[in-house]
């Protein structure tokens, strides 16, 4: 990633002697003419930097007429009862390939009618409560998508990294690997809640094959990425330099062994492969195992986050709104989380508000410096929290660092500049507030190396780097930590984006 020093050193914008610029009056006055009118902020957010996306689903990030296009032309099938995309038949008919009430993907092509019911049906787009709920259907598209083919994984993070580079971001931590090869040696092993036992059992069993079986997919990942991003002829493209890191996978609503196989694994591979930048754990929080095991399943996360200290934690976790689930199971996920897992980030935390001292637990969070992916759409979709309902203002208000993503902007039809028209608009957000969470998603991801900034704070660069970003102790810094590069060059983005405003 190229940096301006020059224009961050002393540019276009001033800094102050301890550090970062701050937002100008007339600039903020500017701003805050703007959320009087939405078409133009909207405009504004676009160009607006916004540094990393650290919660995105890649399957979910996608956009239903791509997944069209996909079963189109690779001869799928269409269940009309369910306007799910389908492998045609083992031993179809011979007037009808796709079997009875299927159609061929093919039509979606020209058939409007039958294209519009399926985009609605792998989306939110339309979506009306009925004898489905939001959150049903939302997670009900996620078994609709087709037949994974690997070689279509390219094209797939490619959609995504050119939607994220349109909008200036610089950095995604994509889900994107899951734990399933693992589901095996953990039937094998069993578990008998002797945790270090269980794991010399899956060791013998061939855990170590899985890991590197995974590793391989990683390794299409990237190999798909760069080549349908065409990063070798150019790899300075704006879709190119957008960072792209993938978070492992756990699948809460296994069975409990392959539940244990599986976050031995997602540590394994994150403590061996620097393009695996943490560990993840997903499916809805209210299923019925996610449920039953979730405080065994945080346990089993704390003794592999013992095992490899150095991995990365982020956890889903709080996904849950009143009357989802019974008030004694709302009082409890995020602090489990956190204090037993040892949860770095925590995706949504929607249910704070019923936690068991919920200011504590949000000063404990403050003072561990724990962010919040905060996925407004997202939750308003599935959860009906919107609004002075969401607890976007609660974690504001206890200090709680924050960060917004989008969660799966393809199911939910949005992007990133979105959520932050909607956090502009609904919360009456400062461009300074914008500006401290897009620094945030930097700060707080899981990208290698120090940070540009001491302590979070802002206003203070790093020792190296506190006599200017010109200075050999700084680009030596800069040179050797891949965090401090992309946050300064954030610091670029913002420097050129606001000498324009």
């Amino acid at each position: 990633m190229k940096i301006d020093l020059a224009l961050l050193a002393g540019g276009a914008i001033a800094w102050t002697a301890l550090g970062a610029a701050r937002p100008g009056a007339s600039l903020e006055q500017r701003f805050a003419e703007l959320r009087k009118h939405p078409a133009e902020l909207y405009a504004f957010l676009l160009e607006m930097p916004k540094g990393a996306d650290l919660h995105s689903h890649l399957s979910g990030a996608v956009y239903a007429e791509t997944y069209l296009r996909i079963a189109a032309e690779d001869g799928l099938c269409v269940d009309l009862r369910t306007y799910a995309l389908i492998a045609p038949p083992a031993a179809p008919r011979e007037k009808a390939r796709c079997g009875d009430n299927a159609a061929d993907a093919a039509q979606l092509r020209t058939d409007n009618r039958l294209a519009s019911a399926v985009i609605d049906s792998l989306s939110m787009r339309n979506f009306r409560p009925g004898g489905e709920s939001g959150h049903d259907h939302f997670f009900a598209a996620f078994g609709k998508f087709g037949p994974s083919r690997p070689e279509r994984a390219g094209e797939l993070l490619a959609e995504v990294i050119r939607r994220a580079a349109e909008q200036n971001e610089s950095y995604l931590e994509l889900m994107a690997i899951n734990g399933t090869a693992a589901n095996a040696v953990g039937s094998k092993a069993g578990f008998d809640g002797d945790f270090e036992k269980t794991r010399q059992q899956l060791l013998s069993s061939g855990l170590a094959q899985a890991v590197a079986s995974m590793r391989a997919r990683v390794d299409q990942l990237e190999e798909g990425r760069v080549e349908a991003l065409g990063c070798r002829a150019d790899p300075e493209s704006a879709a190119c330099r957008v960072g792209v890191r993938y978070l492992y996978q756990i699948l809460r609503e296994s069975p409990k062994e392959e539940v244990f196989a599986q976050t031995l694994a997602g540590f394994m591979l994150a403590s061996e492969d620097p393009r695996v930048a943490g560990v993840n754990i997903v499916q809805p929080e209210d299923g019925i195992i996610s449920m039953r095991d979730y405080r065994l399943q945080m346990k089993m996360i704390g003794y592999a986050k013992r095992l490899y200290p150095k991995v990365r934690l982020s956890l889903h976790a709080g996904e849950l709104a009143s009357g989802l689930a019974p008030p004694e199971d709302l009082r409890f996920h995020i602090r489990e989380a956190v204090e037993t897992a040892g949860a770095e980030r925590i995706g949504h935390g929607a249910d704070i508000a019923y936690e068991t001292d919920s200011a504590g637990l949000a000063a404990e969070m403050k003072k561990r410096r724990v962010l919040v992916e905060i996925n407004l759409t997202s939750n308003d979709l599935i959860l009906g929290l919107r609004g002075q309902d969401h607890p976007l203002p609660f974690y504001r208000a206890h200090g709680v660092p924050a960060a917004l993503s989008t969660d799966d902007e393809g199911v939910s039809r949005t992007h990133l500049t979105q959520e932050f028209w909607r956090a502009t608009l609904d919360y009456g957000l400062s461009y300074g507030d914008l500006k401290e969470m897009v620094r945030n998603s930097l700060e707080y991801s899981f990208l290698r190396g120090a940070s540009l900034w001491r302590d979070g704070n802002y206003q203070l660069r790093a020792a190296p780097c506190a006599g200017g970003l010109k200075t050999l102790s700084c680009r030596r810094f800069l040179e050797a930590n891949e965090k401090a590069r992309f946050q300064a060059d954030l610091e670029d983005r913002f420097a050129k984006f606001e000498a324009k405003r």
